[in-house]
């Protein structure tokens, strides 16, 4: 069975596209979002994993849905970290769970409205799995509002008390974590952000920036067809920070970027990797086989992380996830499986304000 993900070499960018209103949408785990409370299939319960350093509980951070071309699965990643002053930054800190489920065991997932409906391609080769079919025409997605209550004629044959234990909430609700306020990803080939005008301007004063702070000579040619395309001349680094630079020159196009994924790609680091990096990523955890890299969450993120009636503040440069290469699964399987994830500091954080 082919498990691999379409288009090895393409990357899809992920972008914050407009408030996750619970009252107004349903998400499920086929909704990829920033924050909230994470969603998966049943009959798997709600995860509610702890910081390994200081035992806190983790909050959620986003919700990819990345379903493989040819698995019968659907397929979803959550990524925690810890809002901890000292535990944010350290990869110990973050933690990353797959959850799966059989296509013919699931319920479509509703689509938000018009205006805020990501907009361009999905993670892999399932766009359908948006629910895109049934916003065609205008109309209405299923379960996109919330169901109404309906009233219940007086008998003398309801029990109240009965009655009144059904309405009672259960321990996950009433225990709940703390939350990141919710909102939807869109996403876009990486190719499709060249050529457009407001987002070479922004480059442009990122470049200028840069230069100015580590001492090199940028250049940002623009052809006739509105892409540009940026040129180094390695001057004098002030860290000698080459991959920095790299990095920089990569996201510069847009800045806003909040997730970039790549299954069996090339992870975009932003400080020097460790020498022995394949030694760093362990094995699965669940079947002991190689893992490989998948996505990636960006520094513009950062900024978005809003706490839900809590002071909430994560600080990291990048967040590296690598997943099992087989995407194990076994049918009995009642927990998400956990994956692997490496945490990069930024070495520079104020040139993404």
């Amino acid at each position: 069975m082919n498990m691999a993900s379409p288009g090895l070499d393409q990357v899809l960018v992920g972008f914050c596209d407009g408030e996750l209103d619970s009252k107004r949408h349903q998400s499920t785990f086929m909704t990829n979002k920033v924050g909230g409370l994470p969603d998966v299939p049943s009959p798997l319960s709600r995860p509610c994993p702890r910081c390994r350093r200081c035992g806190s509980v983790l909050v959620h951070v986003v919700q990819v849905y990345c379903p493989l071309e040819g698995s019968p699965y659907h397929r979803t990643l959550h990524v925690f970290a810890c809002p901890g002053d000292d535990c944010s930054g350290r990869s110990e800190c973050w933690r990353v769970l797959r959850s799966q489920c059989l296509e013919a065991d699931s319920v479509r997932s509703p689509t938000p409205p018009e205006e805020l409906r990501p907009s361009a391609t999905d993670w892999c080769d399932s766009a359908d799995d948006w629910g895109m079919e049934e916003a065609q025409g205008g109309k209405q997605a299923p379960n996109q509002t919330p169901h109404a209550i309906e009233d219940v004629p007086a008998s003398d044959d309801i029990d109240v008390s009965t009655r009144l234990e059904e309405l009672q909430l259960g321990p996950s609700e009433l225990d709940a974590p703390p939350c990141f306020r919710p909102s939807f990803i869109s996403v876009m080939e990486e190719t499709d952000l060249f050529g457009e005008d407001h987002d070479l301007a922004h480059a442009q004063k990122l470049l200028k920036d840069y230069k100015k702070r580590e001492g090199l000579s940028v250049e940002l040619d623009c052809y006739e067809d509105g892409t540009g395309v940026e040129k180094y001349e390695k001057t004098k680094v002030r860290h000698g920070d080459a991959v920095f630079a790299r990095f920089m020159k990569k996201i510069s196009v847009c800045s806003e970027q909040i997730l970039r994924y790549c299954r069996s790609g090339k992870p975009l680091f932003i400080s020097e990797p460790p020498a022995n990096m394949s030694q760093v990523v362990l094995a699965c955890f669940s079947c002991g086989g190689p893992r490989t890299f998948e996505l990636q969450l960006m520094p513009a993120l950062v900024s978005l992380l809003k706490g839900e009636g809590l002071e909430m503040q994560l600080e990291f440069g990048t967040v590296l996830v690598y997943t099992c290469l087989k995407s194990c699964w076994m049918s009995d399987t009642k927990e998400a499986v956990e994956e692997f994830c490496f945490v990069q500091s930024d070495p520079d954080q104020q040139l993404f304000k």
